[in-house]
């Protein structure tokens, strides 16, 4: 086949495989929607990722004055009235947290749910809602209420509320338009106001069982606040705005703590301005980090039961690799080529590129029947395998082609190393892709490409005509 030619067939095979490799990496990202779908759904169902705010001390208030308005004419004397509502935060707040993480599935897609039990202790500064009137002759009365907000309140199993020992009714709302959702318990405003405002700190004790999705979090709305944090989750991804201050992860599970004052975060006068209660969301799916905080949102402490191993990410970060395969492999041929003298036809040629894009839709296919490494080695074996085969009457010895089976599985290995080492993979691909440069450079540093493109215009049966020739 004229040279030309045969460049030309290879430029067409290239694309081909290109268009393969599209329509494969659009599998993934089909795959991959439709798993975020099923989280969406069980959240929909079950309740979603958790944010907790509270307790709170919430007192709803109204003021009464003495004014005159003309009426007829004539000046009437009446009462008027304006409403308001007053919130604060505890001066110290102590969480005492645990939770067991569960699997539930839709369809072939995991999704990890938590059941948690936290115990709150709270203190609060009995003057800290003192009500001033605005108004001559005014008189202010006012009711109070403990509140606790959630960002899904369907995750409440059990709560309860104690103030100095006593046990509280709970309700459900908390009274609190930035905040709707979640559960409320009045007391006795007489603990608050007069000869009270000088006493000890009320002491509030909260017991909540609560259920969520994917995601758990804080918000360190208090002078001081103490959270601890354990579970059976063995791979937590710590988000939010605040890191824990101590952590120990083991394959049972982990332990986290955190400790904030007031002065590291703006949360208590947030609340007071009707921030929101985010949930933690990460950077991308399979993703540690998380993403910058949005605008009018709540800091947080944050902790996400994430899954390492998720196969449509893992799938994709493979995918994304798919066409150096290729052009590997076919360095590889085509030095094959140059170096035995044995042609290769572009049929060839598309065979095992159909072959190694061929890896990327099994891995994608058995990663959602089991285990990611499993579905690795069942693919990478099976496509290596093939190839070593078929490599063995292309290139015309079995050596040759159990050579070429091992160099394939020697790449799919290398690919492994990458999708586990993410930091790093950057810098180890970039090393593997200099290294094979190196070696077909080495290898092929003392070939006169002039006289082997010349062998390759040549006509085949003038070719044998030398060779017969020769002594």
């Amino acid at each position: 086949m004229p040279i030309l030619a045969k460049a030309g067939a290879l430029l067409g095979v290239v694309l081909a495989l290109a268009l393969v490799l599209v329509e494969i990496q659009g599998l993934v990202d089909e795959r991959g929607q439709r798993g975020r779908e099923a989280v969406a759904g069980v959240e929909q169902s079950h309740a979603a990722a958790q944010v907790v705010l509270g307790p709170l001390l919430r007192r709803d208030c109204t003021e009464e004055w003495p004014t005159t308005v003309e009426r007829a004419g004539k000046p009437v004397r009446e009462v008027a009235s304006r409403d308001f509502t007053l919130t604060a935060v505890p001066l110290r707040e102590t969480v005492d947290g645990r939770a067991a993480t569960e699997a539930l599935h839709r369809g072939l897609f995991k999704v990890n749910t938590y059941a948690g039990h936290f115990d709150v202790a709270a203190a609060f500064d009995r003057a800290a809602l003192r009500p001033a009137a605005e108004h001559d002759g005014g008189r202010v009365r006012c009711d109070a209420h403990l509140v606790v907000a959630l960002s899904d309140v369907r995750g409440i199993r059990a709560a309860s509320l104690a103030l100095d020992g006593a046990t509280l009714a709970v309700g459900p709302g908390t009274g609190l338009d930035a905040y709707p959702q979640g559960l409320q318990a009045a007391f006795d405003p007489a603990r608050l106001d007069g000869a009270a405002a000088g006493a000890p700190p009320l002491s509030v004790r909260l017991s909540l069982d609560l259920v969520g999705t994917r995601a758990l979090a804080w918000v360190p709305a208090a002078g001081q606040l103490a959270w601890t944090l354990q579970s059976d989750w063995p791979h937590p991804s710590f988000g939010g705005q605040f890191v824990p201050a101590q952590r120990t992860l083991g394959p049972d599970g982990f332990r986290a703590a955190w400790s904030l004052s007031s002065l590291a975060t703006t949360a208590a006068g947030d609340v007071g301005r009707g921030f929101h209660l985010c949930p933690s969301t990460p950077a991308a799916e399979g993703d540690a980090a998380a993403v910058a905080k949005p605008d009018k949102c709540l800091d947080t402490m944050a902790v996400d039961f994430i899954d390492p191993v998720n196969p449509y990410v893992l799938s994709d970060r493979a995918t994304k690799y798919a066409l150096l395969f290729v052009a590997l492999t076919f360095v590889a041929v085509g030095l094959v080529e140059v170096l035995s003298g044995r042609r290769v036809h572009p049929v060839q040629y598309a065979l095992v590129g159909l072959a190694l894009c061929l890896f990327f839709l099994l891995l994608l296919s058995l990663s959602e029947h089991m285990p990611f490494e499993q579905a690795y080695a069942v693919a990478a074996a099976a496509c290596a395998g093939l190839l070593g085969v078929y490599a063995s009457a292309m290139l015309g010895r079995r050596l040759a082609g159990a050579a070429f089976g091992a160099g394939i599985a020697l790449l799919y290995g290398g690919l492994y190393t990458l999708l586990q080492m993410e930091q790093d993979s950057l810098v180890i691909g970039s090393v593997g892709v200099f290294a094979a440069l190196a070696l077909v450079m080495l290898l092929t540093r003392r070939i006169d490409w002039y006289a082997f493109f010349e062998r390759l215009r040549a006509d085949p049966a003038q070719l044998r005509a030398a060779k017969a020739e020769r002594p």
